[in-house]
């Protein structure tokens, strides 16, 4: 049987009669078994994958099925799914069991995608890396030594190693656009609100958004018509309407202002061969009758740091529910309730996890909120102030999405400030709340892949799509 990276080339043949749902999903599942190494699936939905796919054959003979009909979808293990495990990678939550479906869940499944498990993540979405998981280090398919990047790790490795024709992730500071950059994916970080978070377990609640990974634009487009959209259950969720973007794709090409971030290409922490191809696809778009100007954004030194200080700050807020008596696991040594917090916390979350909740309880601290948390707000807004006056005049921004390709396993564990700034490029989108993607073009002479980023104003998905289907023939 085909594998297939374009949902419409999967519809040729599956609706077309050339095999059966049950196939495919069986072909999906006997594909994961072989995969267990890597470390991907936290939990696998055998029965349930059988059954929509019994339903959905039915479906598809009385000519009936869904825009998603097949897709085999792979979700971040910090998505609810109404009766299925849900652990955020954490021993927290080990034996959690969701209450109700995430609305991107109840999305998918209404347009007849068919989840087939539950994917590895960095705790609580913490990490760069996906080695700050309870269940382990994910490995990346196309290197087993390196890294697929994180937090939503274990979302990019099952599409590249086509256990998943796409997975949902969560980005916080980078979270989707980083691991598909490591993997050689399309990974696209919508618009703050534009994907309702209803349903996502809260990191960081002002920068996290959920978005999808897949081996081409046109599946993130389609799926992203499905799972974008207001929700009553979310009140950060735009009522925007939400445009087909699929038929978007293929739009006269006209030329647009591309904005090639100097400060980016010319920074000393990047890989020379990165910043390069980077200029090179910014040279290509110039021979495709685009304009793209070099601009300075000289703000790169205080991205992350604004980033943290915020982030951690969040964290530290949304993880108090986890205690040992609202939620999550409790300590056996506990005999009082002072105890139950002390002993179930320190057992229960990760050395990244309490690091982040400690710097944030530092921040968020009486005589250092001012000084820490409430001048990166400040900051914040100057920042995104300063990215509104560049997309006034250009349609998007050029930047490498990361400064390197996958690193090995183990490499920067030691180093957290190293690992934080795996997040350099990509931060700028989550402190803005603007929509941005990683685009894979490029291949480094160590054989492993990285991306080209593009950011863009609000709700400039439909843009972002479009030159991401331009782009698979620029380098």
């Amino acid at each position: 049987m085909n594998t297939y990276n374009r949902l419409s080339d999967l519809h040729k043949d599956l609706l077309g009669g050339k095999f059966t749902c049950m196939d495919w999903v069986n072909q999906h599942i006997s594909a994961i078994e072989a995969s267990k190494d890597l470390n991907i699936f936290v939990e696998i939905f055998y029965q349930e994958a059988r059954n929509r796919a019994t339903v959905l054959d039915q479906k598809i003979k009385h000519g009936k099925p869904g825009k998603l009909a097949g897709l085999i979808v792979g979700i971040k293990d910090n998505i609810c799914y109404k009766g299925h495990g849900l652990s955020a990678g954490s021993k927290m939550l080990n034996n959690f069991e969701s209450l109700f479906s995430a609305t991107v869940v109840e999305r998918l499944l209404e347009e007849d995608a068919i989840i087939i498990g539950r994917l590895n993540c960095d705790e609580f979405a913490m990490g760069s890396s996906n080695e700050t998981s309870f269940y382990g280090p994910v490995k990346n398919p196309l290197d087993t030594s390196k890294v697929p990047g994180g937090s939503s790790g274990g979302s990019a490795a099952a599409v590249a190693a086509g256990l998943c024709q796409v997975t949902l992730g969560s980005d916080t500071g980078g979270s989707i656009r980083q691991p598909a950059s490591f993997c050689g994916l399309y990974g696209l970080k919508p618009t703050y609100g534009r994907v309702s978070r209803h349903g996502l377990v809260a990191f960081a609640s002002s920068f996290d958004q959920i978005g999808p990974f897949a081996k081409s634009a046109e599946d993130l487009a389609k799926v992203m018509e499905v799972i974008a959209g207001s929700d009553n259950y979310d009140a950060t969720a735009s009522t925007k309407e939400v445009p087909e973007y699929h038929s978007k794709l293929k739009e006269a090409n006209k030329p647009f202002r591309f904005a090639l971030l100097k400060d980016t290409v010319d920074n000393n922490g990047i890989d020379p061969e990165i910043a390069e191809h980077t200029r090179q696809y910014a040279e290509q778009l110039k021979k495709e009758g685009h304009i793209v100007e070099e601009v300075s954004f000289p703000y790169f030194d205080y991205l992350v740091p604004i980033y943290y200080l915020i982030a951690t700050a969040e964290a530290s807020s949304n993880l108090a529910r986890y205690d040992g008596v609202h939620f999550g696991h409790r300590s056996e040594k506990a005999h009082d309730l002072e105890s139950i917090y002390k002993h179930s916390r320190a057992e229960g979350f990760g050395l990244e996890v309490k690091r982040r909740i400690m710097l944030g309880t530092f921040v968020l601290s009486s005589g250092y909120y001012d000084a820490f948390y409430g001048l990166a707000q400040k900051a914040r807004n100057h920042i995104t102030s300063e990215m509104k006056s560049l997309l006034a005049k250009y349609d998007f921004l050029i930047s490498p999405t990361c400064p390197g390709t996958a690193f090995g396993i183990g490499e920067k564990q030691e180093d957290p400030i190293q690992m934080y700034l795996q997040d350099i490029f990509t931060v700028m989108a989550n402190i803005s709340g603007m929509p941005a993607i990683s685009i894979p073009t490029g291949t480094h002479s160590n054989g492993l892949p990285f991306g080209v980023q593009l950011t863009a104003d609000y709700f400039a998905e439909d843009k972002l799509l479009q030159m991401a289907e331009r782009s698979s023939s620029l380098v």
